[in-house]
């Protein structure tokens, strides 16, 4: 008997939203933070999906690599958010504006 294999759930979509969730990391933090997390609860969802019946999936290897990427991703931009916050407490908007203003005159922005 010949079982036909097929893709796991949105397989490609975790390994995508991985990526995404670590160059999402530097708008902020909030970017990467929500593909990062989105990624992690689809990849719970597909590997328990896998894992009731491995014989009729392939593409495990997609959701696993993506979810290794967006919880690097959910790290990396929690602690660029954290430190945003953390920037923004002690310089404050005025300090911020100042620092790209001076940055812009240095660099002919």
């Amino acid at each position: 008997m010949n079982i036909q294999r097929q893709e796991l759930p949105n397989s490609t979509l975790i390994l995508v939203f991985g990526i995404l969730s670590i160059v999402g990391c530097c708008c902020y933090g909030i970017v990467g933070l929500i593909f990062g997390v989105l990624a992690i609860v689809m990849a719970k969802k597909a590997k328990e999906i896998y894992l009731a019946s491995p014989e009729l999936y392939i593409g495990y290897q997609n959701v696993n690599t993506g979810r290794i990427l967006a919880i690097i991703g959910v790290v990396l931009s929690a602690i660029v958010l954290i430190s945003n916050i953390i920037f923004l407490i002690f310089i404050g908007e005025n300090g911020m504006m100042e620092i790209l203003e001076e940055v812009q005159r240095e660099y002919g922005g």
